[in-house]
Order: C-alpha cells, then sequence, then structure tokens
C-alpha cells in the first residue's frame, strides 16, 4: 500500500527537481520523516519537510523538528577544506598550525589547539599535537 505524504514547506519554482526527489524518498525508500533546506545567495530557495519525526508515527514532522545530523557535515567540511587548499588559504603551515590562530571563532580548549589536518579527519578532540 503506499501512502500519499504531504509535502509542506517553499520550494522556489527552478529548484522543482528538488522537492521531487524529496517526494521520490517517501515513495521510493519509505522515508518516515525528512527535511531539507536550500540557501543560493543567502536566500532560502528550498525548505521543505514532510512525514514523521519518530518511528512510531506519532509526532508530524514540523518546520522546526531538531534532529541529530552525526557526520552529515563531513562532506561539506572536506569541499571546503579542499576548496581552501585550492585557493592557497589552506596550505602548507597554516594547515598545522593550531586552528585558533586561524580561526577566532574556535574557542574550545581542545579544538583551539587542535591542527586544521586534525579537524579534517574528526580529530580535534582527541589529538591536540598537530603532528600525524
Amino acid at each position: 500500500m503506499t501512502t500519499t505524504v504531504a509535502i509542506q514547506g517553499v520550494c522556489d519554482p527552478r529548484f522543482r527537481g528538488v522537492k521531487e526527489a524529496f517526494a521520490q524518498n517517501f515513495a521510493d525508500y519509505a522515508e518516515v520523516g525528512a527535511a531539507v533546506a536550500v540557501m543560493v545567495g543567502g536566500r532560502v530557495v528550498v525548505d521543505l519537510w514532510a512525514g514523521h519525526a519518530d518511528a512510531a508515527l506519532s509526532r508530524p514532522w514540523r518546520r522546526d523538528t531538531i534532529v541529530n545530523v552525526f557526520s552529515t557535515t563531513k562532506g561539506m567540511t572536506a569541499i571546503c577544506a579542499h576548496r581552501l587548499a585550492d585557493q592557497g588559504i589552506l596550505t602548507g603551515p597554516s594547515s598545522h598550525r593550531p586552528a585558533r590562530r586561524s580561526y577566532r571563532s574556535v574557542t574550545s580548549s581542545a579544538t583551539a589547539r587542535a591542527s586544521p589536518r586534525f579537524a579534517r579527519c574528526c580529530r580535534p578532540g582527541r589529538h591536540t599535537t598537530g603532528s600525524a
């Protein structure tokens, strides 16, 4: 039995493919609940959600449903690091010096001592010497 899930939110017509793929996850892969947001040029062009926030299907997914993201940011972090390296910003000695010298927003003591090299491999809290 196929159940139709109501897709909620907004989607710029230029990104209808995102909305179609999002809906397809529910139709083809029995997705329970999900959300997706896309910004282009500082403007939200896709902000969609649907389904339920729990396996028991007792809590509807809402625009502000909070979920664990676990390691979903690793891919984007790798892309950003490679782009910075390609631009010559994150290369040589700067990839080995403590992160706090390059990034003022880093305040955690363990993370501040870690090099961006360790941050790229998800080890900043475990290894703080900057050598590998």
